[in-house]
């Protein structure tokens, strides 16, 4: 890694992720400057029964790391910009002098059982934009109470606790909070009966205070990192609204289809557009403007499985045409996001023979992935009432042109291509510098004869798709 002289703003973006963590510079467009990436392997902790759990401070000790490493190679001179694209969803709990009493709850993590209900689900998924589900704070955050006891004195998130140590004030921004599932989205604070029902005080005095202000780093790093002495550190925005900003996707005629670990359709947009319908999601990407998806926990997963399973090299892709498999996959093999509530082990195949090759296995597979974002797109479309724009990123379709194909003939219309994998941390970096980046221009049309067929493989999962209790 080595630091070039360039002119013009830089910005240091953040990436806070579930299996690494991420430090890029960006240049005044927003655009990493080739070489200057560090990156931190994350030991993330799963078991059978559905813990999925970080350790805080080994966390914070891998982005120490990785700043150490920038720092080494000069790539940190002339930033004046910090902005942050965190997971969403994560809470741990903290003791009085602020250090974490508990492991991090990941998205990932579904051992927590809601015990109460809102009055009215439907207005409090209107206000909140989310639901009562082991994702949010008002299942986790009861969880780990009953477990620790007095000693979880107060309760952040992930990015939270990164910004008390780095900065020395673990306040949450309006993006992160939104993802708790415990935000008044148009009163931008603490939602009442949440609180209510996460077992906490009227006055949310266990919670980080709601802060947009952008910061400096705590003197005590200034020796450690010089450079970064006078940079504003912005709030960290939620993952899935960073990406997309930084695939272009700003605006309520673009819908960004993100397929990593996991995958989402999500669209960003203002506040005078009608609530979110009963499976849609709506978080805060600033005090601004509002983000509303679908997600799903398979997207890479389900063909690095697949792939394992069938023992095929790790990048291997389909040898046949989309559609031709044979084969309809219902992808909930790791369960469901909300307001889904199917467990892990709830996938389907059907069509099985003793004559399945891998090839059909792997693309049905595949095409499942594709299917179910059809579903969501449909919803959304109707939502926004317009036809949406597509913009296919993630690092699991970046890596796989059969996959691109597939996508362009499921949706049968032509998706644009993300023109960098590091979007999440681009888009924050975007936010931090005001800007509204461009769409993608590389697409993939959709082949006539693959969008045929899989016109007919889409009658034939709706059909298997109504059979699912999801």
């Amino acid at each position: 890694m080595k630091a070039s002289a360039q002119e013009g703003r830089r910005v240091l973006a953040l990436d806070l992720g579930s299996s690494s963590v991420r430090a890029l510079v960006c240049d005044a467009a927003a655009r990493p400057i080739p070489g200057l990436l560090a990156r931190q392997p994350i030991q993330l902790r799963q078991t059978d029964d559905g813990a999925g759990e970080l350790d805080a401070d080994a966390y914070v000790a891998a982005l120490v790391a990785c700043l150490d490493d920038l720092q080494a190679a000069g790539a940190l001179d002339g930033v004046e910009l910090v902005a942050t694209s965190s997971q969403w969803h994560s809470v741990l709990a903290v003791g009085s002098d602020g250090s974490a009493v508990s492991p991090v709850l990941t998205w990932i993590d579904t051992r927590a059982r809601p015990t109460h209900a809102p009055a009215d689900p439907a207005a409090f998924h209107e206000r909140t934009g989310a639901w009562v589900h082991p994702l949010y704070w008002t299942a986790k955050v009861p969880w780990l109470r009953a477990r620790l006891g007095s000693s979880a004195v107060r309760f952040v998130g992930l990015p939270d606790y990164v910004r008390g140590v780095l900065l020395g004030d673990d306040a949450t921004s309006l993006s992160m909070a939104s993802g708790a599932g415990m935000l008044d989205l148009r009163g931008r604070c603490w939602d009442t009966e949440a609180l209510e029902l996460a077992g906490l005080s009227p006055d949310a005095a266990e919670l980080p205070a709601l802060d947009d202000t952008p910061r400096a780093l705590a003197p005590r790093w200034h020796r450690r990192w010089p450079a970064l002495r006078q940079a504003l550190w912005y709030p960290a925005v939620g993952d899935g609204a960073a990406s997309n900003l930084g695939s272009g996707c700003s605006r309520p005629d673009a819908v960004a289809v993100t397929v990593g670990t996991s995958a989402a359709l999500r669209v960003v947009h203002s506040s005078d557009h009608p609530p979110p319908s009963p499976t849609v999601w709506r978080y805060r990407v600033d005090a601004d403007r509002l983000v509303s998806g679908i997600a799903f926990s398979g997207g890479g997963v389900l063909h690095a499985w697949a792939v394992q399973l069938l023992r095929l090299d790790p990048d291997a892709e389909p040898g046949i045409p989309p559609g031709t498999s044979g084969l309809l996959a219902v992808p909930l093999h790791a369960g469901s996001r909300p307001p889904g509530t199917a467990p892990p082990g709830s996938g389907l195949v059907a069509g099985l023979s003793l004559d399945t090759s891998a090839d059909e296995f792997l693309a049905a597979t595949m095409e499942g992935v594709a299917l179910e974002a059809e579903r969501a797109l449909a919803t959304l479309e109707k939502l926004f009432g317009t036809s949406l724009d597509v913009v296919l990123g993630g690092g699991a379709v970046d890596a796989s042109p059969w996959w691109q194909r597939a996508f362009a003939a499921t949706f049968d219309r032509p998706v644009r291509i993300a023109d960098d994998r590091e979007v999440g941390a681009r888009g924050a970096a975007a936010l931090a510098l005001g800007l509204d980046l461009p769409r993608p221009v590389d697409e993939v049309r959709p082949d006539p004869e693959d969008a045929a067929r899989m016109a007919q493989v889409r009658t034939k999962y709706a059909a298997l798709r109504a059979l699912t209790r999801d």
